[in-house]
């Protein structure tokens, strides 16, 4: 190259995969994960005018021969709840945007909600609890004093329905046990994490069987829900575990185990894994070669950014999105393209 000679800089567009939980309307979410039917509406309505939105198949696909179109946008969901299938995806027929819904196989048709679902219900929406919990988790015990806050009217409950976990200040000691709890549940193994709210339970007086507003998919709704071919189904584990606290023979077990438990329901190949929680934090380098050697053609993780060619496709980010309407959808959609 010659001194003061242009060089012409090929750009090389990077695809967006979106990361939904859930559309519906609650009257309390503390964990941010769901988004309102006629948000998610606008949000298809965005995505339909301003971009080309594919299957995850599809994107892996046109990978593999080579390159995808400018302004590419993949929807996927996390988790299996019911309301997959009865808000989500009539509004994705009608829009005619594919998805992908990313399982947690040993909770389907599951009486029992997810557990950070069970701590909501108990925490934040019992009227009256004991003073004094006392938890055994793996040898250590854990005491958490609720003082005046054990007993709640029914018009404090709802003066506090709007916080969440990014909200700044706890508004009750209620809250601050209920957001201990989260970060101590969080890394145990399915077994532990089981043992620990079965314990929160009794000492609750609480029953485990779950709401309605929060259930997850049965059987027969999971195949309802890939009927048509506009929503395909991934892998989420068994358990919903942090993958990287596990050994590598449980990881495996959940990983494997995940991908044939879901194939032997809908009949067909479930090719696509994403990672529990999926921070950078919460798998490892031989978790993703767990999920290759399973035979899964990518994996999703739960980080800001774009997916172009040469990414390690068993790593692609994905962008967390929240009830914002269709005009701030828009916009933060046109700020991840640059433009």
């Amino acid at each position: 190259m010659r001194l003061g000679e242009r060089v012409k800089i090929r750009f090389i567009p990077g695809a967006i995969i979106l990361l939904y939980h859930r559309v519906t309307n609650l009257s309390s979410d503390p964990q941010l994960l769901a988004v309102a039917p006629r948000h998610f509406e606008e949000h298809l309505e965005v995505l339909r005018r301003e971009s080309h939105p594919i299957s995850l198949g599809s994107f892996v696909e046109k990978l593999h021969n080579g390159g995808f179109s400018a302004r590419t946008v993949i929807v996927t969901m996390d988790d299996g709840y019911a309301d997959n299938l009865y808000n989500a995806k009539p509004l994705l027929e009608r829009f005619n945007v594919p998805a992908t819904v990313f399982v947690t196989a040993g909770s389907i048709g599951s009486r029992r909600e997810f557990w950070w679902d069970e701590l909501e219900r108990i925490f934040l929406h019992s009227r009256d609890l004991p003073g004094m919990l006392s938890l055994r988790v793996d040898g250590f015990e854990h005491r958490y004093d609720l003082g005046t806050a054990a007993s709640c009217l029914p018009d404090q409950l709802k003066r506090h329905a709007q916080w969440n976990v990014e909200s700044g200040k706890e508004p009750s000691e209620r809250h601050v046990v209920y957001r201990s709890l989260i970060k101590l549940l969080r890394p145990l193994s399915a077994e532990a994490r089981c043992e620990a709210l079965d314990q929160i339970l009794g000492w609750a007086r609480g029953g485990s069987e779950g709401r309605a507003t929060h259930r997850t998919l049965t059987a027969e709704e999971l195949l309802r829900l890939v009927d048509g071919g506009l929503i395909d189904v991934g892998a989420h584990g068994i358990s919903h575990s942090v993958l990287a606290m596990l050994t590598q023979q449980e990881q495996k077990a959940d990983i494997f185990g995940s991908k044939i438990s879901l194939e032997g329901i809908v009949g067909s190949k479930v090719d696509q894994f994403a990672y529990p929680f999926g921070s950078p934090d919460d798998y490892t380098k031989a978790t993703a070669a767990l999920v290759q050697d399973a035979g899964f053609k990518s994996a999703c993780a739960n980080y800001l950014g774009l997916v172009w060619n040469g990414r390690n496709r068993y790593e692609w980010p994905r962008i967390l999105v929240r009830d914002w309407d269709g005009e701030e959808f828009g916009r933060r959609l046109r700020r991840w393209w640059g433009g």
